[in-house]
């Protein structure tokens, strides 16, 4: 008799890509003419938290272009990166938080739940430590799980990992 299989649904970031999105963009603006002169700072806290600083609300503006452009040529799906608002700073400047969504939180499963539970497939799914554990006899059945909720329109980016 088969085992089960199973694959968990993740939603995480590549923290060294990150990073290595954010120095690319910090190089851009270094390099770029209408950031000459200009109080621009990207900051890092290296967990889930990046500050942003600038000028003004138009160069802050193009900076988060230069971040999300850099971050989806380096695989990071924007839908990770929570911009916050856009607040006074220090010295005539603006500050805006960008938070990096990393796993699943308890109240966001529910949809993705609810939708494995729909295929009506002999599949069971757990929700555990901010992942989903989907697990089932037939591989079969979990392939056309992954391919639902993949063809879903969902806030947090997902990713399909330790498939066995």
């Amino acid at each position: 008799m088969p085992s089960d299989s199973s694959f968990d649904v993740v939603s995480k970031v590549d923290q060294q890509e990150l990073d290595n999105a954010l120095n690319q963009a910090r190089k851009e603006i270094a390099g770029r003419f209408d950031f000459k002169n200009s109080k621009t700072e990207i900051d890092f806290d290296g967990k889930s938290v990046i500050t942003v600083l600038s000028d003004d609300e138009l160069k802050m503006k193009n900076v988060i272009d230069i971040i999300q452009s850099k971050a989806v040529k380096r695989g990071i799906d924007i839908k990770a990166l929570d911009l916050g608002e856009i607040e006074p700073a220090t010295q005539n400047t603006v500050r805006r938080k960008i938070t990096v969504r990393s796993g699943i939180p308890k109240d966001k499963s529910k949809p993705l739940m609810e939708a494995i539970k729909a295929l009506k497939l002999k599949v069971n799914a757990q929700y555990q430590d901010e992942q989903i554990r989907v697990s089932g006899k037939s591989r079969d059945d979990l392939q056309t799980v992954i391919a639902h909720l993949k063809a879903m329109d969902y806030e947090l980016p997902l990713q399909f990992v330790n498939y066995r």
